[in-house]
């Protein structure tokens, strides 16, 4: 039985661009300058919706590369996990160079020399705000011709978990040529996970009959992660820019469980065994074209196509039995070759006023998937297809003190399945206003409304087992989620002190929700129950999030970031039930930089929070990291979930027609030490691109 996963595509927006005095910064948009605070390595100015940093002297010389200086705002940490810089706050970081959008081997290939300033937008730009949470965007010098290599390897000792990357970047005149590859490996052989599913079904004499399921699991599981990329630019920073990217993801995953578990009928037991493997594969080829010209000093047309064509194999095999006499329970495959084709056009113009800057486009995406499939109900072919459509247009100006932002732009998603057909029209507006309130306080406000689009696994309508009685199924009929949303930010920043107060509040109308079903066969008898997905009337969270740095001694040798949210959630079914969870978020780092040594300890404690109709909670933190930085080279070690496993844990609600439980722990990861060396040599600077456009196709299929 063949396996079924659609990945939907994802909802990208437009930015909007702005010309400023120096015609690398892609980003900007001429909005009003809030205020300008002089701190000891740093130099903050705050915007509306973003803040830009400087650098001294000091600061550059302590930095091996641009990623260190990253390292060092307030709201930006290097993830442990995949050695990338994500914000404190969670969510998604998109990083940029000169408005092009950059993967961390190419933020390394930057000397801290060349950085001009970087621009962190807390508010995305209008293109980027449906996709992630962020924005970093690095503003570097004039190219000239050299050439930059480096290497990077972290390394556990006793289990299977590598980072490692390796770059090169040559220009010579207009021309430069960019190398890249990078790996992550995990291959972890002790997870254990312990399930509870207590339910009530009729038996043959109508009388309802208590089930329970009591899963011990252990398994070995890991995946292999490569990424080799191929880059050719020709810029003339005052005309045009052309580039080409071809890029190539390798992906294998694999899982096999064996396991136990106790199956009670009423007060009667019996003794399963369990066994289950699954596997993954596929190898995604992407061409990636880019062109931009300049008409004048006023406008600028840019165009950006990307192609990709791929089949993804995935395997699953599952498999329960009775202990004792080897009676079999269920036994099932599910097998997919899905044939995926992902196509992205995007035409952008931008036109300067003298009181502002006009930003309009139109955006296409195409994800056309032919599955071959087995499953628990047979065999099938049949085809998919997600289409959607962005048509854009963003003024950004300013009045006396006041920096203002307006989009409004209207968003189509069709999506064609084997079971239903759906299209889809949303306006997408957006507000942003800023204003400042003193010479280092500022108040913000935005307000946005967009679509949601629909994940693969949530459409799929792929059937597996999970356990007796119990499978797992998607829903093709949903519609997609629309969400208005509203915040309004008080920062504060000075030498010792820089901090965003964020009040959210967020309303999302057929809202997806994830829960168990009634199975029932066809004499009307219920025989069991789905997890599954359909659309809630809505769902609300609202809070406040404070979030930032604090440096006791105005200074790097000690710098504490805090995330600390109290917030309230809750979803009115689509049976008027009310579901309602209140939690604290929280995310706490203490770093020291003295001299050429760092230290980094960063912990969390982790909260439950809503998950359609269960509760789950955010994995847990605990590491502690240093690295001592010698010349071109850079040595570290460190401990990852010091005392303990990483740990996630689900649980089902009182509403839910299914008593669910799940624990699970990697014991790999307990007290994992690891080792680590990066090098880097460079002469001269790479060209830099004032891209307006990046797009992406979507990701593989599979379930």
């Amino acid at each position: 039985m063949r396996n079924f996963f659609v990945l939907a595509i994802s909802l990208t927006a437009i930015f909007s661009f702005a010309q400023v005095e120096e015609k690398q910064d892609s980003t900007d948009y001429n909005p009003i300058e809030i205020k300008e605070v002089l701190i000891k390595s740093q130099r903050k100015k705050m915007f509306a919706d973003k803040a830009v940093y400087t650098f001294d002297k000091d600061a550059l010389d302590k930095a091996r590369y641009a990623k260190d200086l990253l390292n060092t705002l307030p709201e930006l940490n290097v993830d442990p996990i995949s050695n990338t810089i994500k914000s404190i706050k969670g969510g998604t970081t998109l990083m940029l160079i000169n408005g092009v959008e950059a993967t961390d081997n190419q933020i390394k290939s930057i000397k801290p020399q060349d950085v001009v300033r970087v621009e962190y937008f807390d508010i995305p730009p209008a293109r980027y705000s449906n996709r992630v949470d962020q924005v970093v965007n690095l503003v570097t010098k004039n190219p000239e011709n050299g050439y930059v290599f480096g290497t990077d390897l972290t390394s556990a000792l006793s289990t299977g978990f590598v980072n490692g990357s390796a770059y090169a970047n040559i220009t010579r005149g207009k021309n430069n040529f960019g190398l890249e590859y990078s790996i992550n490996l995990r291959d972890y052989d002790n997870r254990e996970n312990n399930n509870s599913y207590a339910y009530t079904l009729p038996n043959d004499l109508d009388e309802m009959v208590n089930y329970k399921t009591d899963e011990n699991r252990f398994d070995h599981f890991g995946y292999t992660y490569q990424n080799v990329l191929l880059r050719y630019t020709n810029t003339d920073s005052d005309k045009y820019t052309f580039q080409a990217k071809l890029n190539l993801d390798i992906l294998t995953s694999f899982s096999d469980v064996n396991g136990n578990s106790n199956f009670f009928t009423n007060q009667n037991s019996e003794q399963h065994t369990v066994y289950k493997h699954n596997n993954q594969h596929y190898t995604k080829p992407t061409l990636d074209l880019y062109y931009s010209r300049k008409f004048g000093k006023k406008d600028e047309v840019s165009l950006n196509f990307v192609g990709a064509d791929y089949t993804t194999n995935s395997y699953n095999f599952s498999h329960e039995w009775k202990t004792n006499t080897n009676e079999e329970v269920y036994q099932y495959i599910t097998n997919l070759k899905a044939k995926q084709t992902g196509l992205v056009g995007e035409i952008a113009h931008t036109h300067d006023f003298t009181k502002g800057k006009l930003s309009s486009g139109y955006r296409i995406s195409n994800n056309s998937i032919d599955n071959n499939l087995e499953n628990l109900l047979g065999t099938d072919n049949y085809n998919v297809n997600y289409l959607e459509q962005y048509f854009y247009s963003e003024f950004s100006g300013k009045t006396k003190k006041l920096m203002y932002r307006l989009g409004a732009g209207i968003t189509n998603i069709h999506n064609q399945s084997k079971e239903e057909s759906t299209n889809n029209w949303v306006f997408t507006p957006k507000l942003v206003l800023g204003y400042e309130l003193a010479k280092n306080q500022s108040l913000r406000f935005t307000s946005s409304y967009k679509p949601r689009t629909i994940y693969s696994d949530e459409l799929s309508s792929n059937v597996i087992q999970v356990v007796p009685n119990i499978v797992k199924t998607g829903n093709p009929f949903l519609k997609i989620q629309k969400s208005f949303g509203n915040n309004l930010i008080y920062s504060y920043n000075s030498k010792y002190i820089d901090i965003n107060a964020n009040a959210f509040y967020w309303y999302r109308k057929d809202a997806i929700n994830g829960l168990y079903k009634e199975i029932y066969n066809s004499d009307n008898k219920l025989i069991g129950f789905a997890e599954t997905y359909e659309n809630a009337q809505n769902s609300q969270q609202y809070g406040v999030q404070v979030s930032g740095s604090v440096k006791p001694f105005g200074t790097d040798l000690l710098t504490l970031k805090i995330v600390l949210s109290p917030s309230s959630e809750s979803v009115k079914t689509k049976e008027g039930k009310t579901i309602k969870n209140d939690y604290i978020g929280n995310y706490f780092s203490i770093a020291s930089v003295y001299k050429n040594f760092s230290v980094n300890y960063m912990f969390n404690i982790p909260t439950y929070t809503l998950n359609g109709a269960f509760l789950s909670t955010n994995e847990n933190n605990n590491h502690l990291f240093m690295s001592y930085k010698k010349q071109n080279f850079t040595f570290s070690t460190g401990m990852y979930w010091i005392g303990m496993p990483s740990e996630y844990k689900t649980k089902s609600l009182s509403e839910s027609l299914v008593d669910y439980t799940s624990h699970t722990q990697i014991w790999n990861n307990k007290n994992m030490f690891v080792l680590g060396f990066s090098y880097d040599f460079s002469t001269g600077k790479k060209t830099n691109v004032d891209r307006k456009l990046q797009n992406q196709t979507a990701g593989a299929a599979t379930f």
